[in-house]
């Protein structure tokens, strides 16, 4: 099984590069190609970031695999298999073990609303059905359901291939009761860049991260400084970030961030219905504080 000492750091949770008619396969490589020259610790396709409620099956999976060529082991790749049918996510799970994946991210299933046994047996039958190490994905705000600290530990115990925990409840008193209860058992990233200090502070790893997308090596050298112990140094480093990271959460990620990607001349600034373009105030906030940051 992967070490878990190769999930920590900046995770980026890459956008996805879309054509007219599909996904732009150059400008995904190209682009993953530039977050790992910038310093990534690592890449998570396939995540809310890039827009997985609306890929198809062969994008989604046709993502996974390009992902894993284009990174060629230089960096884990953490693949998005997360849905909230069982079996679904079972079968992406599965394809990102077959196509060469480090680890999945399986999101609590959302619209559902199962209970935490539904929960519990939810990651207990993808866990079985693979032998990847498995991030469970908690982010409430968008799944509605939220995963109990007695849940985890008891997937914790389980499963041994459930690794860690992607927290994005923005609550940074769950780093200290969820180790309580599995001390190092779990790796725990946090989900929000604005805490990704904090949370390391309290006992977390790393972050999956949405504004490396746009300053990877801005959140590479944050995340050194904090897994380093540089405390002072790491604040120092993540506050001129601050005001570019609430710009991205102005509307519905991925929408400032896809549009500041396409400032950067990386990908166009399409994102897929339901989800529309910023608005021209949300868009010239991002232009402000990009320009700010000496990004554009």
């Amino acid at each position: 099984m992967t070490s878990q000492k190769q999930f920590h750091g900046v995770f980026t949770a890459l956008i996805t590069p879309f054509t007219e008619t599909g996904v732009d396969v150059a400008q995904l490589e190209s682009f993953i190609d530039w977050q790992i020259s910038e310093g990534v610790h690592g890449i998570v396709p396939c995540g809310t970031t890039g827009e997985s409620p609306t890929l198809s099956h062969a994008e989604h999976k046709s993502i996974i695999l390009t992902a894993v060529k284009c990174a060629g082991g230089r960096i884990p790749v953490m693949a998005g298999t997360g849905s909230n049918s069982t079996a679904e996510a079972i079968e992406f799970t599965k394809h990102a073990e077959k196509a060469g994946a480090d680890a999945a991210l399986v999101v609590a299933p959302y619209y559902n609303k199962p209970t935490q046994e539904g929960l519990f047996q939810h990651y207990k039958a993808i866990a079985n059905a693979t032998g990847l190490p498995i991030f469970i994905y908690n982010i409430p705000g968008r799944s509605v359901i939220n995963l109990a600290d007695v849940t985890l530990a008891r997937l914790a115990e389980a499963c041994p291939n459930i690794v860690g925990v992607k927290d994005a409840t923005g609550d940074l008193a769950r780093v200290a009761t969820l180790k309580h209860l599995v001390g190092d058992r779990l790796v725990l990233l946090s989900g929000e860049d604005m805490t990704m200090v904090g949370f390391n502070a309290m006992g977390g790893s790393g972050v999956i991260s949405v504004i490396s997308n746009l300053a990877p090596h801005i959140s590479a050298k944050v995340q050194k400084l904090t897994l380093s112990g540089e405390w002072d140094k790491a604040r120092e480093a993540h506050a001129p970030l601050v005001p570019l990271i609430a710009s991205m959460f102005t509307e519905t990620n991925p929408i400032p961030v896809k549009y500041a990607v396409s400032l950067l001349r990386k990908c166009s600034a399409s994102v897929r219905l339901p989800l529309v373009a910023p608005s021209a105030t949300v868009q010239e906030q991002v232009r402000v504080e990009m320009t700010a940051l000496g990004l554009i």
